[in-house]
């Protein structure tokens, strides 16, 4: 299981938010449940290209058949490489992640 932190949308304001992305069932979107809790619980919401992103490299993790918590990883890393920041735990994006594959 990786751990990783996503700013989020709480009203009117943002804030940060960590998120746990291990090997979702195949039904469910990676963060449908922590999503469900963050918006019941605290009124957050995770950004939609956050969920966007990560329901794509389900997807190409899947047809690669690799670990999706690896690739997660991953993408997070060429992120970072790419916008040359190396900020922790931010959240993975999948065009950083498919154009690399």
């Amino acid at each position: 299981m990786k751990k990783f932190t996503i700013n989020c949308q709480f009203g009117n304001s943002n804030g940060d938010f960590t998120v746990y992305i291990g090997n979702p069932e195949g039904s469910h979107h990676p963060l449908h449940f922590q999503a469900d809790w963050l918006n019941k619980e605290r009124g957050g919401t995770i950004p939609q290209k956050v969920m966007d992103s990560l329901a794509k490299l389900k997807e190409i993790a899947e047809k690669n058949n690799v670990s999706f918590e690896e690739l997660c990883e991953y993408a997070l890393q060429a992120a970072r490489i790419e916008e040359g920041s190396y900020k922790q735990q931010a959240a993975p994006t999948a065009e950083n992640t498919e154009k690399n594959l």
